[in-house]
C-alpha cells in the first residue's frame, strides 16, 4: 500500500523544522512563536522555496478548526452589542473612506505602482485594508489566556462582524449566488438538538476529536456545496453546539491540532510572493497608515463606553491588516483590477503588521501602566450596563475564576469569611448559577488592571485572593496585576505543569496548588483512610 508519506514533499518536513526552529528562537526572548513561523516563510521565500500543495491544504485546515472553535465559543447575543456592531460597521466604512483618499492621493504622485490605481481600485484596496485579522487576534489572545476577557470578547466579536461582510463581498465579487438549496440550511437550528446528542455520547477519548473534525470539515464542506463560503460553515457549526455542556471540552481538544495546521497558514503567508523595491515601497507606505487605523478603533471603542483599558488592549488586539486583503487581491489580479505585483504588497502588509503588532498586544498592559492618565482621559464617565462600579466594601476575599476549582475555594472561604467573599467569573450563565444560591458574583476580567479601579480601596482590604483561571498566563497576568496594586494579602493560584509553578511564584503567589500532583495526592490518602478504616 502506497504510504500517505509520499504526497508530501520531500522539503515539507524540512519547512517545519524551519518554523519550529525560529518558534523556538522568539519564544525564548518572549515573543509569540507565530513572529517565528513569519520569519521563517520570510527567510524560506528569500532562499527561494515556495509553499507546496501539503502546507496549502494544513493551512486551510488549521484556519477551518479555528473557525470551527470560535464558533464553540460564540454566543450569537454578542454580535449584538452596540460596542461589538457599532465599532466593526463605522470602522469599517471610515478606514475604507481614508485609506482609498490616501491611496489615491499617491496615485496623483505618480508613485510606482501607484500612478495606475483609479479611485474604484482605490476604494477596493481600501475595503480590503479595513479588516484586522482573525486568525491572528484569536492565536494572541489564546497566548495570552484572555480570550473570555471583556476585550477578547469585544475583539472576537467585531472580527465576526467583519468575517460576515468579507464574505458578503467575496460572494457577490466572484458572481458566486448561493443556490436554492442554501435557504435549506435554516433546518440546521432544529438539528443542532441531534448534533449536540451525539456529542454527549462521544464520550472524553478519540470519538470526541473525531466528532469535532467531522463537524468542522463537514460544515465547511456543505456550506461550499451550497455556494456560501466554506470558513463560514465551520463557524455556523461550531456555533451549533456552543450551548452544550461539552462545548469548552471540546474546543480544548482540537486545540492542539488547530495550533499545529496554524504553522502552515503562517509560513504560507510568509512565502506568498516574492517582492521588489517598488512592492517593498507601496507596502511601507500602506503600513504608515496602520496607526491611524488603531486609533481610529480606541475611539469608537471609548465613544461606545468601554473602559479605557479595555479599549486601549481590544485596539491593540486588532492592530494588523487581514488576509482577508491576500484575497482580494487574488480576486482583482484575476480579474485584471490590478496589477499581479500587488499581492507581493498584501504579502508584505500582513506579514509586517503581525510582527508589528504581536508585541504590541502581548505588551498591552504594561504600555497601558505607562501611558494610564493620558489613555483614561479618553474614557467616558459613562459605564456599559455590566461594567458599573463594584459595591465590595466588606469583601475580604477574592476568587478569580469560579469554575470547579474556584466554587470549592469559594465555599471553602465563605464558611470562614461569611459574606466577605468576591467570586470574579466571565461566563453569565455560570454567575448567575452562583447567584441563584446566594454566592456574590460578578462579571470581571480577572487580568484586566481596570477591575481595581471598579472597586477603590478593595485591594488594601484584601486578606486572600485565589486564581483559579483555567490558563497559567492568565492567572500569571492576574497575579502581575495584583503586585502593581500594591496588595498585601496572601495569594493562592491553581496550576497544572511544575516548571508553571515558579514563574507564579515569581509573581508574589504563595501557594501554588498543581492540579494533577495534588489530585493524585489527595486520591492515594483518602485511600489509604479507606484501607484503615476497613
Amino acid at each position: 500500500m502506497e504510504s500517505l508519506l509520499l504526497a508530501i514533499n520531500p522539503q515539507d518536513p524540512l519547512w517545519i523544522a524551519i518554523a519550529f526552529a525560529c518558534g523556538l528562537a522568539v519564544k525564548l526572548v518572549g515573543l509569540p512563536p507565530l513572529i517565528g513561523f513569519l520569519i521563517a516563510g520570510f527567510v524560506l521565500h528569500a532562499a527561494g522555496a515556495e509553499s507546496g500543495e501539503f502546507l496549502r491544504e494544513i493551512a486551510d485546515l488549521g484556519v477551518t478548526l479555528l473557525l470551527f472553535t470560535i464558533g464553540l465559543k460564540l454566543k450569537i447575543n454578542s454580535l449584538t452589542r452596540p460596542e461589538v456592531w457599532g465599532v466593526a460597521s463605522i470602522h469599517m466604512g471610515a478606514v475604507t473612506l481614508l485609506l482609498s483618499l490616501f491611496i489615491f492621493f499617491l496615485a496623483q504622485l505618480n508613485l510606482p505602482l501607484f500612478d495606475s490605481v483609479d479611485i474604484k481600485t482605490a476604494l477596493l484596496i481600501g475595503f480590503a485594508l479595513s479588516f484586522s485579522s482573525t486568525v491572528f487576534a484569536i492565536k494572541v489572545l489564546e497566548t495570552l489566556g484572555a480570550s473570555a476577557s471583556r476585550h477578547g470578547r469585544t475583539s472576537i466579536g467585531v472580527l465576526i462582524v467583519q468575517d460576515i461582510a468579507a464574505v458578503t463581498f467575496i460572494a457577490v465579487s466572484a458572481g458566486k449566488i448561493p443556490s436554492v438549496w442554501a435557504f435549506a440550511l435554516f433546518l440546521l437550528i432544529p438539528l443542532r438538538h441531534i448534533f449536540q446528542w451525539l456529542l454527549g455520547r462521544t464520550g472524553h477519548g478519540e470519538l470526541l476529536v473525531l466528532y469535532g473534525i467531522v463537524m468542522a470539515l463537514g460544515g465547511a464542506d456543505l456550506f461550499e456545496m451550497v455556494g456560501m463560503k466554506a470558513d463560514l460553515g465551520a463557524l455556523v457549526f461550531g456555533m451549533l453546539l456552543t450551548s452544550h455542556p461539552k462545548s469548552n471540552e471540546l474546543a480544548k481538544v482540537l486545540m492542539g491540532f488547530k495550533d499545529l495546521f496554524l504553522v502552515g497558514f503562517f509560513l504560507s503567508v510568509g512565502m506568498t510572493a516574492m517582492p521588489g523595491w517598488a512592492e517593498l515601497l507601496a507596502a511601507l507606505l500602506l503600513l504608515t497608515f496602520l496607526p491611524l487605523k488603531v486609533a481610529l478603533y480606541f475611539g469608537f471603542f471609548t465613544l461606545f463606553k468601554l473602559r479605557a483599558h479595555a479599549a486601549w488592549q481590544s485596539s491593540l488586539n486588532l492592530a494588523n491588516y487581514s488576509e482577508f486583503g491576500l484575497i482580494v487581491g487574488t480576486i482583482a489580479a484575476t480579474s485584471g483590477w490590478l496589477p499581479k505585483e500587488w499581492l507581493a504588497v498584501f504579502a508584505i502588509i500582513l506579514a509586517a503588521s503581525f510582527t508589528l503588532a504581536a508585541p504590541l498586544a502581548s505588551g498591552g498592559d504594561k504600555l497601558y501602566s505607562w501611558w494610564r492618565k493620558q489613555i483614561k482621559t479618553f474614557q467616558r464617565k459613562q459605564r456599559l450596563s455590566d461594567d458599573a462600579d463594584l459595591e465590595a466594601e466588606a469583601v475580604e476575599v477574592v476568587v478569580i475564576g469560579m469554575g470547579r476549582l474556584g466554587s470549592a475555594a469559594y465555599d471553602s472561604f465563605a464558611a470562614s469569611f461569611p459574606g466577605r467573599v468576591l467570586g470574579i467569573d466571565l461566563d453569565q450563565q455560570n454567575i448567575q448559577r452562583h447567584q441563584a444560591k446566594g454566592h456574590f458574583l460578578v462579571m470581571a476580567d480577572g487580568t484586566n488592571p481596570a477591575l481595581w479601579s471598579r472597586a477603590p480601596g478593595l485591594p488594601q482590604r484584601l486578606k486572600w485572593v485565589i486564581l483559579c483561571l483555567p490558563n497559567h498566563q492568565a492567572n500569571l497576568t492576574a497575579a502581575r496585576q495584583l503586585m502593581k496594586q500594591g496588595v498585601n494579602c496572601r495569594i493562592a493560584a491553581t496550576t497544572r505543569y511544575p516548571d508553571e509553578a515558579d514563574a507564579l511564584r515569581a509573581q508574589g503567589v504563595e501557594f501554588v496548588f498543581n492540579i494533577y500532583a495534588e489530585a493524585a495526592t489527595g486520591f492515594a490518602s483518602d485511600l489509604c483512610k479507606r484501607l484503615e478504616t476497613s
